[in-house]
């Protein structure tokens, strides 16, 4: 078994696309358009699907916007500096909602930014901290 995707509901698909690509660096990496059920499925990340695990933004043609409720938490991307690429997205525009620094009674690096719909992603540094996990 292996972990796919993680699927969004998103209220405007080209806004989350230009945020998951121009903001976060993720490529499309297949659209498919569903007339009949009045809904789009946009695949996005950062690897092919066949190899990482990804995003899936669903679009309900006739829905702008979703009460995000208090269970999902972030989604976590890991980055080689938390600080520059909070940079990065005030940059291109984006929301940083936590800055860059040590986590809260930790000593890694993290950060959060929003993306259009109100999803938190988190940045953790590389490397920066012995609670930050261990790859490889």
């Amino acid at each position: 078994m292996r972990m796919l995707h993680t699927m969004l509901r998103v209220g405007n698909l080209e806004k989350s696309l230009a945020f998951y690509q121009d903001v976060l660096g993720m490529k499309l990496l297949r659209k498919h358009d569903y007339p009949e059920g009045k809904f789009s499925l946009a695949f996005i990340g950062y690897g092919d699907e066949t190899d990482h695990t990804v995003i899936e933004l669903t679009h309900n043609w006739d829905t702008e916007s979703y009460d995000l409720g208090n269970a999902f938490g972030h989604i976590a991307i890991e980055v080689d500096d938390a600080y520059a690429a909070c940079e990065a997205v005030k940059q291109k525009g984006g929301n940083v909602t936590r800055e860059a620094g040590p986590m809260k009674h930790g000593t890694s690096v993290i950060a959060f930014v929003e993306d259009p719909d109100g999803y938190k992603i988190e940045f953790i540094q590389k490397g920066s901290g012995n609670d930050s996990v261990k790859y490889g």
